[in-house]
């Protein structure tokens, strides 16, 4: 027998890799790197082409069958193109910041199971589809993600330009607010699951998915998710309209082509814990899952379930940039900070009372999950309903003052309840036009 480098989980309930050697391992984490750069070269494809349809267009159709190679030559071009340093940058900070984004993102799909243990092809080898697990799986995950904003705060600093500074500050405050509703979103499926073990977490699922038992965290990872990898309708760190593309905008070439991979690799990372932690993982759905005792469950079926799953989630976020336009800046952290944090901690609360209520009661965990989610829900209605205290000027004056965007010296947006003043080149324009002096025609006539 090889010796083994993976530890086994304590647990019985987790994947054994104690047939694992260092050699397959290192095919394991090949196998990996290929299949998050072949996604990416696709998500670029299916991105675009979705869009195309959402706005009754065909987008790329010419390269290849369906248009398939379009992001190829896209890549190419991002390889080739000329690699400029900006004079006033920090030289190391500037050069490492990209790597330390794409870095953080290549290392998410470690402890992600594509499926149970199978027989590899020509061989006599039994290993789970999946590079390696922890105990701690989900604070691994969570750790990694907030390691990976520093990528894109050292970026937009290093790159000694004032957008890039500022969307670097955005990001900085966008990852707290979410990442808080989403860890307390994933803290009510620990609770139930009893265990941080991504596969451990995939075994708990075989009677019901978390997304149905624990709807209301559900919805409160999708949004957070969103959010977490600065898409739209949160790309506020990057936002064309105010900081030409934020932390981005003083790289090119490759460097700039690392903060591109590591979004879309982001994307799929956020799609794959959603899968794993929400979806049942490599599970097929009912009721493919009850046919001939789960045999849809065995050998490499679960893969193409997984892979269904994930790309899902992939269609939900070009879905949403198809369709909703981006949040404003107050708007987008009161929805964090007075809405999701507010609501995942209540339902965390109310997870953990059932659990307790399940040790000294008879009552099955759908019936009070489903009533839980129900009172939730009513609260997050209200939350919303509650109109918001206007604003109390510190020395109301006598007469309400115009709103004047150049007051401090620089254009900033009204606030909420403030109205710029009109303008007078509109004023101009649809002003009626003058006579004039009359022409020669009209003297003489006259």
């Amino acid at each position: 027998m090889s010796p083994s480098v993976v530890p086994v989980l304590a647990s019985a309930g987790g994947a054994d890799f104690s047939a694992d050697t260092i050699g397959l391992v290192f095919i394991k984490a090949a196998a990996i790197l290929v299949f998050l750069l072949l996604s990416v070269l696709f998500a670029l494809w299916f991105e675009r082409r979705i869009i195309g349809r959402f706005q009754q267009r065909l987008g790329p159709n010419v390269r290849g069958p369906f248009g398939l190679v379009q992001s190829i030559p896209d890549a190419l071009k991002l390889l080739l193109k000329e690699d400029i340093n900006v004079k006033g940058a920090d030289k190391l900070i500037y050069q490492v910041a990209p790597l330390i984004s794409v870095f953080c993102a290549f290392m998410i799909f470690a402890i992600i199971p594509f499926g149970p243990a199978v027989q590899i092809p020509f061989t006599d080898i039994v290993t789970p589809l999946q590079l390696t697990d922890l105990p701690v799986s989900v604070l691994y995950f969570l750790g990694i993600a907030g390691l990976g904003v520093y990528g894109i705060v050292l970026g937009g600093w290093a790159s000694g330009s004032t957008y890039p500074l500022l969307g670097s500050v955005r990001s900085t405050a966008q990852v707290i607010s979410y990442e808080l509703a989403m860890s307390l979103s994933l803290v009510s499926v620990l609770i139930v699951a009893g265990s941080m073990s991504t596969s451990e977490i995939v075994n708990s699922q075989t009677q019901l998915w978390w997304s149905v038992a624990l709807a209301p965290a559900f919805v409160i990872y999708l949004i957070s998710m969103t959010g977490e990898v600065n898409r739209l309708p949160f790309d506020l760190p990057e936002a064309e309209g105010e900081l030409v593309a934020g932390y981005t905008t003083e790289y090119s070439s490759m460097k700039f082509a690392w903060f591109f991979l590591a979004e879309y690799i982001n994307m799929l990372n956020v799609s794959a814990i959603a899968t794993t932690l929400f979806m049942g993982g490599w599970r097929a759905p009912w009721p493919l899952s009850s046919i001939n005792d789960g045999m849809f469950n065995e050998g490499w079926w679960p893969l193409l379930w997984f892979l269904i799953k994930l790309w899902g989630f992939m269609f939900f976020f070009v879905w949403l940039r198809a369709t909703l336009l981006r949040f404003r800046y107050d708007q987008f952290m009161n929805l964090g900070w007075k809405i999701l944090i507010p609501v995942a901690l209540a339902w965390v609360v109310g997870v953990a009372a059932i659990q307790g209520l399940r040790q000294f009661t008879d009552i099955s965990l759908q019936t009070l999950l489903f009533a839980l989610a129900g009172a939730l829900v009513l609260f997050a209605v209200v939350l919303m309903l509650i109109p918001e205290r206007k604003r109390e000027a510190v020395d109301p004056p006598e007469e309400e003052k115009p709103f004047d965007a150049f007051a401090g010296g620089y254009p900033v947006p009204p606030l909420p309840g403030q109205t710029l003043p009109p303008s007078p080149r509109r004023a101009k324009v649809t002003a009626p036009a003058d006579a004039g002096p009359a022409t020669d025609k009209e003297n003489t006539d006259g």
